[in-house]
Formats: structure tokens, sequence, C-alpha cells
């Protein structure tokens, strides 16, 4: 049987149930000694009557099973495919990916490319329903990813991007809105996004004037990750292993600046927002709920998914039945032990530690009459 475990970190609780058992099993000789003090071997017996020892282990052993049965059905374990009509609601996001040279500054470790690479990636893994695609840009534009669903394929083709996928150096930002303008399927004027991860370099390409026809002809709002070191900057390397030297103009060595000033623009026109990431690490998570997730949704055409049962019932029914059992048991009242019995503990006198017999209060009532 093909079986599919959706949480498998859920069995840490089991640690919490053994936990409980070992508190039980001492709480429970701890009891059984203190009452030993009180009590002579011949009369232990009817201090502590066995079916109430036999009740207690019971209901222990029932409350055991159940937290058992509770973590299990945690673990969200299913088996057996079923399809099923899915509908998909969510965005359309465009990620505009800057793969010009100057995205090879390693200010942001291991350099400017790979961090943003990785935070595309944080930001996909948020995200349920949503189609996303890819343009990358330097020079030119050029739609690598069209809109898809395919998350993970989606991220195995971003692994392999970089300068090599445009013919023209530099970076022409407003160019590359526009192409990513044209890469929507939808024709409406919601529910789309462009997250745009650069160093913020341009070069005249009015990106200021392209944003704001994206967001009045097509309701696009611009997210802009601004990365790299917007003090000092960093020195741009020939390749990506780094080992052909640095770029230099007129002798002198070319620094590269994140331009945050361009990017809080873009996005201000577009009611969207600017996230100064610099060289830091950032927690894109928050990124996509605090500002992505906000733009309108809308309904895609239903697909139909073969995907596994959930199968939780099968562990929690039970749980719930012995827990009701555990509790019957434990409140259900406990017989009364018969009159000679009572007479014969009434009156049997008890050993002290003198090891005179002490006389009950019957015995004391007999010798005043």
């Amino acid at each position: 049987m093909d079986i599919q475990i959706g949480n498998l970190s859920q069995l840490n609780w089991l640690w919490l149930v053994a936990a409980c058992v070992v508190v039980s099993a001492a709480a429970a000789i701890i009891q059984r000694r203190a009452r030993i003090r009180y009590a002579t071997a011949n009369l232990l017996r009817q201090v502590i009557p066995k079916r109430n020892s036999a009740r207690r282990a019971t209901t222990a052993v029932l409350t055991t099973l159940t937290l058992v049965l509770l973590v299990v059905s945690l673990l969200d374990i299913r088996w057996g495919k079923v399809w099923r009509e899915v509908p998909q609601k969510g965005i359309e996001v465009v990620f505009l990916l800057d793969v010009s040279r100057s995205m090879l500054a390693e200010d942001a470790t291991p350099n400017r490319l790979e961090r943003a690479k990785q935070q595309i990636k944080d930001t996909v893994d948020e995200m349920t329903g949503d189609r996303i695609g890819l343009v990358v840009f330097a020079g030119e534009a050029k739609q690598q990813i069209p809109l898809t669903t395919h998350y993970d394929d989606f991220k195995q083709a971003l692994d392999e991007v970089g300068p090599q996928n445009v013919r023209r150096g530099g970076s022409r930002l407003g160019d590359a809105i526009e192409t990513a303008t044209h890469s929507f399927l939808s024709q409406s004027t919601a529910h789309k996004a462009i997250v745009v991860f650069t160093d913020g370099e341009d070069q005249e390409s009015k990106p200021i004037e392209a944003a704001r026809r994206a967001f009045e002809s097509a309701g696009i709002r611009i997210f802009a990750v601004g990365i790299g070191d917007i003090g000092q900057g960093a020195r741009i390397p020939l390749s990506p292993d780094n080992h052909k030297g640095f770029l230099t103009h007129d002798g002198q060595q070319v620094w590269s600046k994140q331009n945050g000033d361009i990017l809080r623009q873009v996005a201000s026109a577009t009611k969207g927002a600017y996230i100064p990431a610099g060289v830091k690490q950032v927690n894109m998570s928050d990124v996509y709920h605090k500002y992505i997730e906000s733009v309108e949704q809308t309904q895609f055409e239903t697909a139909r998914v073969n995907q596994y049962e959930a199968r939780y019932q099968w562990f929690l029914a039970p749980a719930l039945f012995l827990l009701l059992l555990e509790t019957a048991i434990a409140t259900w009242p406990a017989r009364r032990p018969a009159a000679a019995r009572t007479r014969n503990v009434a009156t049997k006198p008890i050993s002290t530690s003198a090891g005179t017999a002490r006389p009950t209060r019957s015995s004391e009532q007999s010798t005043a009459a």
C-alpha cells in the first residue's frame, strides 16, 4: 500500500506521552508506598482492594493509548488516491530578475544573483494556487518561464538562469517592466503583480513611466526588492567564478551600488512596495504575506487533481472512543464491601510499633458498658 505521511515532525509529541507515562507510574508507586506505611501486610489488601488497583491500571492504559492515537492522527497519514475537482484561486505573479553583470557582485553572499534566486524560491514556497512566471533582463528583456502553477519545475528552471540568457549587456529596467506587462494571461485589470529583484541600476529606460503605464492599463502592482550594498557597493566580477578579475573602466575598477531611489519610485507609482533587502537575509514569507498576498485574487479554471485521501479519522475515532471508555470506567461507582468484612476490619486489633494491641472504638465501648 502506498502511504504518504504529511507531517512526520508531529512524532515529537510522543516524548510528551512517554513523560506522562513515567509521571503516572511514579505517582502510583509513591501512593502505594504511602498507604503501606499506614497498614500492616495482612490488612493491605483491605485498604487497597484489588479491583481498585485493576481499575487504575486499566484507565492508565486507556489514557496512554488515547494519547498515542491522537499523535498518530496528527501525522496526516494518507493512502488511496482519488480524483477531485479543485477550484484554482489566486493571483498572477511575474518575477522580474536582473541578470546583468552587476548582479554578480559579491556584497551579498554568494552574490546578488544567487541571493535573488533564493529569495524567489522562498517566495514561491509560500504560494498556493498562484500562477508564476519569470522574465529575465539586462540590456534586453526576455520571458524565460511562462505563467505556470508547477512550482517545482519553475524552481528547477530558475537554477539555470544567468547572464548567458540575454545577449545584450547593460540594465534596462523599463524595457523589462514592459515585457513583464505583456506576460500575463488574463486581460482583466486586477490580480496581477510584478516582483522585481535587482540592484536598481538602469540605463535611461524610463522605468517609472513604464511602471505607471502598467498600473493604469492593467492594474499591475510592482513590488521591488533591492539587492546590494547602498553605501560602498561592490566590484563587478567578469565571470561568475571570479577567475577573470573585475570590470574596469579607464583603468579603474567599477563599483556597483544599489539604486534604491528608482525602485522606491517604481513601487510607489503602482501602489506597490519597496523592500530594501541590501546584503541581508530577508524573510520572504513576511514579504509575501504582508505585500504580495494583498493583491486581489481571482478565480482560475478548475483543475482535476489526483491526490491522496486523508485518513486521520481512522485514528481519531478510536482515540475518542477510548477516551469515553476511560471516563466511564474511572467514574463507575465502586461496590461497597460486605458488612461482615467491615465488622472484621472494625474489631480487629491493629498492632502498634510497641508490639501491644490497641483496642478499637468498639472494644472501648464494650468495656465501658
